[in-house]
């Protein structure tokens, strides 16, 4: 899902859980794979598949950027794969990306949102039975989830306690998952794209940006590595690294309108804006395949750059 830069007026508890809500609704971005005729094959070189139809609902999101074609096949999956945490975590990505709400902190407050971030601890606690290591992961997964649903449902002042707790029950769990397995790549993808956010983005006491980038890179599979780092890098202020990083991802996956958003984003930040226009509007290019909350998004960010290209990708009406 695509990363919004937050506004430098928001306090640093409301950014703390405005970036767990995206992180973790976004933690099945830090997966892919490729297709398999019975079982997904493991995206990460590791001996642990996961059910085909889990893997079929991911790589629509991720390979292709078409949540449309996801949400028609999420349901088939939890219902055949419901012990697999992944396809849950999927669930909740899939509803902050359709939600309607124009603030972060807004989306999420649906019970189905909750009732996704309690099925994948319930299947990670099963998982942990077999494989404590990414059992412990998504339980710390499912924890941000229901964090970002406590501050969506009871808003920052009222929800902060609770999610508070949350969010110091997925840390716990995310040091249990790297006592058992520091070096697996699924791991580090989700840790690191945490710690580089909330190093970024809300620069808590001892975070730090350069060790999160290095776990980052630690990651499988690559082109989603190099996303993660392509918007760290930008955030950062990073800016010939974060093309770098956003073009090694195009060049795997051309196919997917987010990456062609995520390098619009930077160009301008280079001030490259009318360069940037092409990738705006590929972006847009497949309207079908995004629910209107990012085909919002898209057409905002071309508004601001051109105002005639806006109006030709029929944004305006």
């Amino acid at each position: 899902m695509t990363r919004r830069t937050a506004s430098p007026s928001q306090s640093a508890p409301r950014n703390l859980m405005t970036r767990s809500a995206i992180v973790l609704s976004l933690g099945s971005m830090m997966l892919a794979s490729i297709a398999a005729p019975s079982w997904a094959k493991d995206p990460f070189g590791r001996n642990k598949p996961i059910g085909d139809k889990t893997e079929a609902v991911f790589r629509a999101i991720f390979d292709d950027g078409d949540y449309i074609t996801a949400e028609k096949l999420i349901t088939d999956a939890e219902k055949s794969e419901p012990d697999e945490p992944l396809v849950h975590a999927l669930r909740a990505s899939l509803l902050f990306a359709k939600s309607t709400n124009t603030n972060d902190t807004d989306k999420g407050n649906t019970t189905l949102f909750f009732n996704a971030a309690k099925s994948t601890q319930a299947a990670a606690e099963k998982l942990k039975k077999t494989d404590a290591a990414r059992g412990n992961l998504y339980l710390a997964v499912g924890n941000f989830l229901e964090s970002a649903h406590v501050i969506a449902d009871k808003g920052i002042v009222a929800g902060t306690p609770d999610a508070l707790g949350k969010l110091t029950n997925a840390f716990q769990y995310l040091g249990e998952a790297e006592k058992l397995d520091s070096k697996d790549p699924e791991f580090n993808m989700l840790k690191g794209a945490m710690d580089l956010m909330l190093a970024v983005n809300v620069n808590l006491p001892l975070s730090d940006a350069n060790a999160a980038i290095d776990r980052v890179k630690l990651a499988r599979p690559s082109y989603i590595s190099d996303r993660i780092l392509a918007w760290g890098f930008r955030d950062m202020g990073k800016l010939d690294d974060a093309i770098n990083a956003v073009n090694r991802a195009l060049a795997e996956k051309k196919q997917n309108p987010e990456l062609h958003y995520l390098k619009g984003q930077i160009l301008v930040k280079q001030k490259k804006k009318a360069e940037s226009v092409p990738f705006f509007k590929r972006a847009l290019a497949e309207p079908n395949k995004l629910p209107p909350s990012l085909k919002g998004q898209f057409c905002n960010d071309l508004r601001q750059v051109d105002e005639g290209a806006w109006k030709e990708s029929k944004c305006g009406g």
